[in-house]
């Protein structure tokens, strides 16, 4: 049965699919990325508000499970051995030292913060490792997601305005109908969460609340979606 989807802007689209075409990516709701221990330097707001996001991405989590929606998960693992170059210059890194690497380099393979945040995968659902912003570079996530008969994904995590928007829009470029779930993303600049939000509805996505992201699933329709 495929519902109606209600964007942020009170417009309302035709589903983007059925339900068993669709998937929800959790992208790198780790450590490094949302726990306030970690991010000393964010004020009590930004902190609350990242925090707010990883609770509504648990219960987003929960009703995809509930309705049987594939869940997937991506985390950022760097690869010592393997270091991303480019990304090391334009932060200034090319020669730091271990030490500084180990406090501004997130999410190093085995190291605490490439940790899962209050969240956790169930046995048996997919979880990607990425080396880079987007979780479709260099990994097995776009054929896993063609041999499952994946048609759209709703997209949730961290961070609003790099690795999430990264992934939205490798995945609509492959063909994928793309949906982001507003209020279960977040950036460490609020700022920056909503210029992302707004680009990515103009050229690769609807941008939606995660409650009605659960009600497109459940095959609710809301009215009469837009022509054209």
């Amino acid at each position: 049965m495929s519902g109606s989807l209600l964007d942020t802007s009170g417009r309302v689209w035709s589903s983007p699919g059925p339900r068993e075409n669709a998937a929800l990516l959790v992208v790198d709701v780790q450590r490094d990325f949302t726990d306030p221990a970690l991010l000393p330097w964010l004020d009590t707001a930004d902190q609350e508000r990242i925090t707010a996001a990883v609770e509504r991405v648990n219960a987003l989590v929960a009703a995809a499970r509930a309705m049987e929606v594939r869940v997937v998960w991506v985390r950022l693992a760097q690869d010592r051995d393997r270091p991303w170059g480019s990304s090391r210059w334009l932060r200034g890194l090319l020669d730091a030292c271990e030490d500084t690497l180990r406090e501004q380099e997130p999410c190093l393979a085995g190291t605490p913060g490439a940790d899962w945040y209050r969240v956790t995968p169930a046995p048996g659902e997919e979880v990607v490792v990425k080396r880079r912003y987007s979780a479709f570079h260099d990994t097995t996530l776009e054929a896993s997601l063609r041999e499952s008969g994946t048609t759209w994904l709703v997209v949730c995590g961290m961070t609003t305005d790099c690795c999430v928007d990264a992934t939205v829009r490798d995945g609509f470029q492959r063909g994928l109908r793309t949906v982001v779930a507003a209020d279960a993303t977040a950036s460490h600049s609020l700022e920056l969460h909503r210029h992302t939000l707004s680009a990515l509805s103009l050229h690769a996505a609807v941008v939606a609340d995660s409650e009605a992201v659960a009600k497109a699933w459940s095959g609710r329709r809301l009215g009469h979606p837009p022509s054209g």
